[in-house]
């Protein structure tokens, strides 16, 4: 079971953010404070870190450099600052990722996820190595995935667009989603990537799947399963 450090003063937000990760199958930590979670990084272990930014004390960003060279667990920063050069900076100084308040509770989960996966660390609950949505079936322990039964040749990084798709089959992802979830850095608005990434997907599963339409797309907002 993945260990997760959530260090936040807001005891409303500690709390909800506590019985979400816990009902996902995470043990989890609080700390209320810089200091406090400074201190429990170097008596215990942990696999991910949610760090809000604007802490009593000692700040965010401040225990987000304090915590290079004494941790390798994955941090998701948190804060209600949007400025681009806010979270690219974060990233700089060696933060996962980075998540805006207010979020919606499954892009909490799909980050965290992403993370984990990425750093190597993510544990796989005995009997969820296996995820499906219609046809398509993807198998995490292999890092294999097939459609109406035949298997399907994706590169890494559409393996892992389609995982995060499906694990979340009614989110909408935008493509600073799928960009920051998959890739690990701060999405530029030009840049086509996912759009290419997302075209292979679809081309590839409809050509051995039994659906006219797996992926959306919602104008103006970004991609989701086709219900």
């Amino acid at each position: 079971m993945n260990r997760i450090l959530i260090v936040e003063d807001n005891v409303e937000i500690q709390e909800m953010e506590t019985e979400l990760l816990t009902k996902s199958g995470y043990e989890t930590v609080s700390a209320y404070s810089g200091t406090e979670a400074m201190l429990l990084v170097e008596r215990e272990e942990f696999d991910l870190i949610i760090l809000d930014i604007m802490l009593p004390g000692m700040q965010g960003d401040e225990v987000l450099k304090k915590l290079k060279g004494r941790t390798d667990a994955g941090i998701l920063c948190v804060s209600a600052l949007d400025a681009l050069d806010t979270r690219v900076g974060m990233m700089r100084e060696g933060a996962d990722d980075y998540i805006v308040k207010p979020f919606e509770n499954s892009d909490l989960l799909v980050r965290i996820e992403a993370i984990l996966r990425r750093i190597g660390k993510r544990d796989i609950p005995k009997g969820s190595d296996k995820i499906t949505f219609k046809d398509i079936e993807i198998d995490i322990e292999n890092h294999s995935a097939s459609v109406g039964g035949k298997p399907l040749d994706l590169t890494r990084k559409e393996f892992e667009i389609l995982e995060l798709m499906v694990r979340n089959p009614k989110k909408v992802f935008t493509k600073d989603n799928i960009y920051e979830s998959v890739w690990g850095e701060a999405y530029i608005p030009e840049d086509n990537t996912v759009n290419v990434h997302v075209s292979n997907i679809r081309k590839k599963l409809e050509a051995l799947g039994n659906e006219k339409e797996y992926i959306k797309t919602v104008w103006g907002i970004g991609f989701k399963m086709s219900e």
